[in-house]
């Protein structure tokens, strides 16, 4: 067993006949994760990219490697020993963990192991870190930034006001069809982590915006139509990609002088913050964002902390 942990090697690539009883066990893992969970293929990366460093670390130079189902609580410390070592980000390290924990559950389901040595194992602490969002007028400026008289600046407006207004994951825009928009109820169906379903409202804006691309649009011959069809497409006319949207949303932020920190996910958390400021329930943007837990949402609420500071100090006959 190494001591350090290295850059993967791709375990799971390629299976042979003389593959590994370990490469055939993480192998098997993803492959649940595909068929029966329904994971995301971004999910599945994660997870695979996670497997193969812990793989990496246990595997000696010559190729051959320990059965992982041997291997004890304490041996598993030491991988994320080495995994601080490395100058792994607690975040890091603790998405790791949960990988491994994951894949020995699933080795205790399909009876490898009588007991889980992963479970013991605790989460490194880490600092809590509040997401990054824009106050209303910087959505403003920010949504009034792609232009109106191109064709491509009717797509970025669109995909802006849509993922504000709705609070949406950019792979969940990305993944919108036409028959996922309802125009007539102001509602998109969203299809969110583990292929769960949820509907989510959209403002007079984002329809007005939808309206105006999907008047422009053009589709490639090979993408489907109807229903099927990609509701944001390249110029190409083909499904647009996560990583498009950032590298569209990096060019208006240019245009707009606005803080470069900025992600597609910042405009979800404004969403959510803005809602809470303005007195929605908390359950209700739970239902809103998809969270499973209600704690994921709680996080929103320590953003409101001065929004609520100024109101009791206006509200309050002794807050001065």
């Amino acid at each position: 067993m190494r001591s350090e942990v290295r850059v993967s090697r791709c375990f799971f690539s390629i299976l042979t006949p003389r593959s590994s009883p370990m490469q055939r066990q993480l192998a098997k893992f993803l492959q649940h994760l595909h068929v029966e969970r329904g994971a995301s293929p971004h999910t599945l990366k994660s997870y695979r990219e996670d497997l193969e460093t812990f793989a990496d670390y246990l595997c000696e130079e010559d190729g051959s490697c320990p059965d992982p189902m041997t291997l004890t609580s304490p041996e598993l410390r030491g991988y994320l020993a080495a995994l601080h070592d490395a100058g792994y980000a607690k975040t890091s390290i603790a998405r790791k963990l949960a990988s491994l924990r994951s894949f020995y559950r699933f080795a205790q389901r399909e009876d490898w192991i009588d007991n889980n040595p992963a479970k013991a194992l605790r989460n490194p602490r880490k600092a809590h870190k509040l997401p990054h969002f824009l106050s209303t007028s910087e959505i403003g400026k920010l949504l009034g930034a792609p232009s109106s008289d191109k064709v491509m600046g009717l797509r970025d407006r669109a995909i802006l006001e849509t993922l504000y207004s709705a609070g949406l994951r950019v792979s969940e825009l990305v993944g919108l069809n036409d028959g996922d928009l309802d125009f007539d109820q102001g509602i998109v169906r969203v299809r969110g982590k583990g292929r769960k379903e949820r509907l989510a409202p959209l403002g007079s804006y984002a329809l007005a915006a939808l309206h105006a691309w999907l008047a422009k649009r053009q589709l490639a011959e090979k993408e489907p139509t109807g229903r099927d069809a990609p509701v944001f497409v390249n110029r190409f006319g083909s499904r647009l990609t996560s990583r498009s949207v950032g590298r569209m949303l990096e060019k208006h932020l240019k245009e707009s002088g606005l803080d470069g920190r900025t992600s597609p996910h910042t405009l979800r958390h404004s969403f959510a913050t803005h809602l809470l400021d303005g007195g929605a329930d908390i359950r209700s943007v739970q239902e809103l964002l998809g969270h499973k837990s209600l704690v994921t949402t709680q996080i929103y609420t320590h953003l409101s902390t001065s929004n609520l500071r100024a109101a009791y100090e206006k509200a309050h006959p002794r807050a001065k």
